[in-house]
């Protein structure tokens, strides 16, 4: 008895354990070298990734909305937004243009193979997660107008 009340504990609280960001390496659009660990570890300072692909019109509207009310957010919030495209090779050379067009004020990603999409399971695009101190502390999958303002509230609480 006590043995299954120990593994239950275990399981149980395993399953509520935050997440840790994967520590992968990353091409930024410019060329750059990212390090998901090291780049993005500032204490109490929220990362929002977005991970969005060329052929995604909600994703795109979402990376839309925030960069449109990301400067009023950042009066009360300390965050910075990481747009991760997951385009493939076949249409990676579309990412480039698009955030030239849209001027997205993001660091955007190249997650070309995929490698840190499937670290964190996502099936579905898009999807954001947002980390602090290297720790996932909320999801959200999909995007409908409004989104962003819930989001918001969210990054409020955190």
């Amino acid at each position: 008895m006590k043995k299954f009340l120990l593994l239950f504990l275990f399981v149980g609280l395993h399953s509520y354990s935050q997440k840790s960001l994967p520590d992968l390496n990353l091409s930024a659009l410019d060329g750059k070298n990212i390090s998901l660990k090291n780049d993005f570890a500032e204490k109490d300072k929220l990362y929002i990734f977005s991970f969005w692909a060329s052929w995604c019109a909600p994703c795109i509207n979402e990376l839309d909305e925030m960069n449109e009310i990301q400067a009023e957010w950042k009066k009360t919030i300390n965050f910075e937004v990481i747009a991760v495209a997951t385009d493939d090779t076949r249409t990676q050379k579309r990412v480039k243009p698009l955030v030239s067009g849209k001027e997205w004020e993001y660091t955007i990603l190249l997650d070309t193979n995929q490698d840190f999409k499937r670290a964190l399971s996502i099936v579905n695009i898009p999807y954001t997660i947002v980390v602090k101190n290297n720790k996932i502390v909320h999801i959200q999958n999909g995007y409908v107008p409004g989104n962003e303002v819930d989001l918001f509230e969210k990054l409020k609480t955190l």
